[in-house]
């Protein structure tokens, strides 16, 4: 077989095995949803919901308003079923105080109109190399944070292999889970496979994140894991 020959069959078995594994919400119970997402027919089935409720950033337009909380996502609605985990998407960590009182707010709003709500999740792209930065802002947010709610983050796949041990202990005792993407954007990451046996060595409880429609073959490994707590989807239109 020629170098194009080749090159041409293994471009097919790649395409047909992404096929194959193509993520289908209805085989999972846990989803993100997103801002401008519509509603699907597997929210029915869902025994955690991680439901955004804001963004909070810095104006690149209008610098000098600061940091705010901008809302987004769906209004307060009545659910009554598995639990609920309200998101925030940050783009900063240098929250002013009205910030935390903002978010609080707004997460007491969600529990008053009786929905199951567990914790909070932050959602921050924290680098590898900053993340002690990134433990000091969480510990400091638990502390903030009324006694009946957990507090999950998203992670990035390499934390696992190239984090500071040391940094990623500063997170145990003080994060409950933390849901590691194997998605960038609104697609798999083509060599997620590579990152997935190191996730122990985090030594703290995770999920894994997953995108609707994306490539996803489970590893044998990985149900064996005594840090595994299953799957969260992330639905797309």
């Amino acid at each position: 077989m020629n170098a194009l020959l080749r090159a041409g069959w293994l471009l097919a078995v790649l395409i047909s095995s992404q096929a194959w594994a193509a993520v289908d919400a209805g085989d999972y119970d846990a989803f993100w949803l997103w801002s401008g997402v519509k509603p699907q027919p597997v929210l029915a089935q869902a025994k955690s919901l991680y439901i955004l409720q804001g963004q909070i950033s810095t104006s690149r337009r209008q610098p000098e308003r600061g940091v705010r909380l901008i809302a987004q996502g769906v209004s307060v609605p009545r659910l009554t079923q598995g639990e609920v985990w309200v998101v925030y998407r940050a783009h900063t960590l240098r929250w002013p105080e009205p910030i935390y009182a903002q978010l609080l707010g707004q997460v007491q709003r969600w529990q008053q109109a009786g929905n199951p709500v567990v914790g909070i999740q932050i959602d921050f792209d924290a680098g590898t190399r900053y993340l002690d930065e990134y433990a000091d802002f969480l510990r400091d947010l638990r502390q903030r944070l009324p006694r009946q709610y957990r507090l999950s983050i998203t992670g990035l796949m390499d934390w696992g292999s190239n984090a500071d041990p040391q940094a990623i202990g500063q997170l145990k005792g003080v994060i409950d889970e933390v849901v590691v993407q194997t998605y960038q954007g609104r697609h798999s990451i083509p060599n997620y496979a590579a990152y997935l046996p190191r996730l122990d060595r985090l030594g703290l409880p995770y999920k894994v994140g997953l995108i609707q429609g994306g490539a996803w073959t489970e590893p044998a490994y990985l149900r064996d894991s005594p840090w595994f707590r299953g799957y969260v989807v992330f639905l797309q239109n």
